[in-house]
């Protein structure tokens, strides 16, 4: 019988096909689904809107970076271990302990999650939620523990302070193993006495006083007796001497009563008596993360977190239907009477910035702060114009839990906003150098007066302190500018002949033809900045962005011009709002026999060309 394929349904946006990922059968047979057809093949653990824990759980190879791969294997992971896939698909958050498989890997997860339930004062029947088991590895610990502690032998050699003494006789042991060892050794050899250490040990004790202290730490604990003695109040090594006074004190007194040596079959007494306490300290249980345990964690992350990561991993259905936040999106950017939605999280935004820039979306950096608190985003403005987006200008970010925090442009990637920007801005740039031209020329005339003013007004003082008469004035000398206003003269009519040449060209047309030249006229100096700006913005995409964050992007994740006016709100009034046109402080309103004026002059001159052309002909 053969298998009937998988009928995959997909929807349109970005400019490109996404797979829906809705039911426990899709999530199932992602593996099926050709990897082309994906639109990230990897994201980091790190940076998202989205459970750092769970993103590491599924990290297996903890590279920083969830793959294809690891995905899939988390989704067979889950499955494997659930009694039915559509949990993995159903609106909840929690687990409970039916949701789990009747097998031996199944059985051990629900006596943990009976166990963590009992810990919380929950039934069996209750659910786990993710804050339940974040604590469940504590939880495990602290059991432990308290079964350790109820495990203390009921016989302690030294009573209360035999966990004083038997610190202390740790602190020993080795060294008078050390010490007997060297005294049967002794013995064997028939001897009475052996150099205790080599001349270049005993050298290196009187070379420096800042290492004598650690060559004799490595010197035995006394001279070496064939009898198996230990002096305990005389002749010990002087490094040792501290310690071993509180090892007679706290052990040795206690248990042998008072004397001043120690040979080893007492040592060995002394070592029998704490076995059963030094038994019970090496069975301490140690604060490592129980594997079972965790994986009781790891299920509960993904009941809850799998399908949201698989749409916003395999496809961008929460970014592209606008039906919620996806989980890049750091928050909102409220600047310049925009908010701006498309904002990430960045790290190094020079570098961020070089692989950035190939996305055609205008980016604009901030450094954003809130109660000592600095990160750093990235927003993209996809509508209006940049005419006024400054490094150091401020706004407000709110992040993806509702936070504000101040933000300040720090860095700006130049591209065509909107089609509107791209037509003015050839335009914008030719009154700006203009008035960049009379702001120079006006400030170094302003200048030259001035130090010309400052000039005479010394040059006054040093007369005057000198008794010399002032210099007489000079007269004007006409002669002296007659070139200055002939030339001024000559400008004045080049420019009045170039304008009754236009004005006579244009008036010698139809008055069907005019419209044509102002509109070839504006085609000609703005078509080139909206010919650049219509590819650009037909081009933007979404991929470089992420990329340079991390991501593998395996689409051509488009934004176009309706979704990025989407992503970027421009100020409007509420539905409905009063408005009152009246401006207190508006400029005061021109006489109306200006107007008169100037429209009775441009009448003239219609009638005057109109005559010329008449006459013309």
């Amino acid at each position: 019988m053969t298998e009937t394929p998988k009928v995959w349904r997909f929807f349109r946006a970005g400019g490109f096909d996404q797979v829906k990922i809705e039911t426990a059968s899709d999530l199932l047979e992602l593996e099926q689904l050709n990897q082309k057809l994906w639109v990230a093949l990897s994201c980091p653990v790190k940076g998202l809107q989205f459970d750092e824990r769970t993103l590491s759980l599924i990290d297996t190879d903890q590279d920083g970076h969830v793959r294809a791969p690891e995905l899939l294997a988390a989704i067979d992971w889950a499955v494997d271990r659930l009694i039915d896939p559509e949990i993995l698909v159903q609106p909840q958050e929690c687990l409970r302990v039916s949701h789990l498989r009747d097998d031996e890997v199944g059985r051990a997860l629900a006596e943990q999650a009976r166990q963590l339930l009992a810990d919380l004062g929950k039934a069996e029947f209750d659910p786990l939620t993710v804050a339940d088991v974040e604590q469940a590895q504590t939880r495990f610990m602290v059991r432990l523990h308290t079964a350790w502690e109820d495990a203390c032998p009921a016989n302690l050699p030294l009573g209360e302070k035999t966990p004083d003494g038997y610190l202390t006789l740790q602190k020993v042991a080795g060294k008078l193993d050390d010490y007997y060892l060297r005294c049967r050794i002794l013995a064997f050899e028939g001897k009475e006495s052996a150099e205790i250490v080599t001349e270049a040990q005993y050298q290196a004790v009187f070379s420096s006083s800042s290492v004598a202290r650690e060559a004799l730490l490595e010197w035995p604990l006394a001279r070496v007796d064939p009898m198996g003695r230990l002096p305990l109040t005389e002749g010990l090594n002087p490094a040792w001497a501290g310690v071993m006074a509180s090892f007679r004190t706290q052990v040795v007194a206690p248990l042998l009563g008072e004397c001043t040596t120690l040979g080893e079959s007492e040592w060995t007494q002394l070592k029998d008596a704490f076995a059963e306490f030094s038994a019970w300290q090496e069975a301490c249980p140690v604060d490592t993360e129980n594997e079972t345990v965790r994986d009781l964690e790891k299920l509960v992350r993904l009941v809850r977190d799998l399908l949201i990561l698989a749409n916003n991993f395999v496809s961008f259905k929460a970014f592209y239907t606008r039906t919620g936040q996806a989980i890049f999106q750091a928050g909102t950017l409220y600047l310049d009477s925009r908010s701006c939605e498309l904002c990430i999280t960045v790290n190094d935004p020079a570098r961020h910035a070089l692989l950035a820039n190939l996305s055609n979306i205008c980016l604009v950096y901030c450094d954003c702060v809130r109660a000592g608190q600095k990160t750093t985003i990235a927003a993209a403005f996809t509508d209006g114009d940049s005419d006024q987006l400054r490094v150091g200008r401020n706004g407000v970010f709110y992040d993806a839990k509702g936070r504000d925090w101040d933000a300040t442009i720090t860095r700006i990637i130049e591209q065509p906003i909107s089609l509107r920007q791209a037509f003015w801005s050839p335009y914008k740039k030719m009154v700006r150098a203009i008035s960049d031209q009379f702001e120079k020329f006006a400030s170094s005339r302003a200048k030259a007066i001035d130090d010309k003013l400052v000039g005479s007004a010394t040059l006054a003082s040093k007369n005057a302190a000198g008794g010399a008469s002032p210099v007489a004035q000079q007269a004007f000398d006409v002669g002296k500018f007659a070139g200055i206003f002939a030339a001024i003269g000559m400008a004045v009519g080049a420019i009045g002949t170039a304008l009754a040449s236009v004005a006579v060209g244009l008036f010698s047309l139809a008055l069907w033809q005019i419209p044509f030249v102002f509109l070839g006229v504006l085609l000609l100096i703005s078509g080139p900045s909206l010919l650049l700006a219509w590819f650009k913005l037909h081009s933007r995409t979404l991929g470089p962005i992420l990329d340079a964050n991390g991501w593998a992007i395996n689409a051509r994740a488009k934004i176009n011009l309706p979704f990025g006016a989407s992503l970027t709100q421009l100020a409007q009034l509420p539905p409905n709002a009063e408005r009152t046109l009246t401006d207190p402080f508006a400029e005061k309103e021109r006489s109306p026999w200006v107007y008169v004026v100037w429209g009775a002059v441009a009448v003239m001159v219609v009638v005057m060309l109109w005559v010329m052309r008449m006459g013309a002909h």
